[in-house]
């Protein structure tokens, strides 16, 4: 315990070197407690931090750790946000509802929401996909649970948690639509894998299709 609160203290003040001083000894931290021999040397490259003990001319390597790549991405704009925006009429009324509070409570853009719910299901509250997706917006049991969503086949449960789930990947994913829809069909943790859109033609599809349904709605 006593060995990782030394080298959190000295991580942390390894980060507050100049970018050319890449050697920081612990044992000049001020409270850090450290006796020689045994001195930790940490080294600071970039993106990896390495802490290195020292006994001696002898050198063991304790820990690395390396930041991970920083995913690109590209805002879609401020109308994503949009939970004041109107829906059109070509949906029953009690989902129009549906939709619009639940945009409104998670500030998204109910056309959006309007857009998934129609690839997702074609606005079926009792669709079942063949991978066991249920609902409007097609939820997973262990998303579902996640989300807190109880009775999938609810509407309103359903379009409210999917709702929660679209504007989570969206702030996940800095606004990037592209992002976010891939990550609603693939799962975030294929989009961070490849760096981008998943190279699988249904989640491609998906992302073109929920895209251009949106699109066109920005128009009306």
């Amino acid at each position: 315990m006593k060995l990782m609160v030394v080298l959190l203290l000295a991580t942390a003040a390894a980060m507050t070197l100049r970018a050319d001083d890449r050697r920081f000894v612990a044992s000049d931290v001020p409270a850090a407690g450290m006796r020689k021999p045994g001195r930790i040397v940490i080294s600071n490259q970039g993106n990896v931090i390495t802490a290195f003990r020292f006994f001696g001319d002898i050198r063991e390597a304790l820990f690395s750790l390396r930041s991970k790549r920083t995913l690109a991405t590209r805002s879609y704009g401020p109308v994503l946000f949009d939970s004041s925006a109107a829906l059109d009429g070509a949906m029953p009324a009690y989902l129009s509802t549906v939709i619009a509070d639940a945009a409104k409570t998670n500030g998204v853009d109910p056309r959006l929401v309007a857009a998934v719910a129609r690839r997702e299901s074609a606005l079926n509250p009792s669709a079942v996909s063949s991978v066991g997706a249920c609902g409007l917006m097609q939820l997973m049991p262990a998303t579902a649970h996640y989300l807190g969503v109880t009775n999938v086949f609810d509407a309103k449960e359903n379009v409210h948690g999917g709702t929660r789930y679209l504007r989570t990947l969206l702030d996940t994913f800095n606004g990037d639509l592209d992002l976010a829809l891939a990550a609603y069909n693939a799962g975030p943790g294929a989009v961070q894998r490849y760096g981008g859109v998943p190279p699988f033609a249904e989640t491609q599809a998906y992302v073109r299709a929920v895209k251009a349904t949106y699109e066109r709605s920005l128009q009306r």
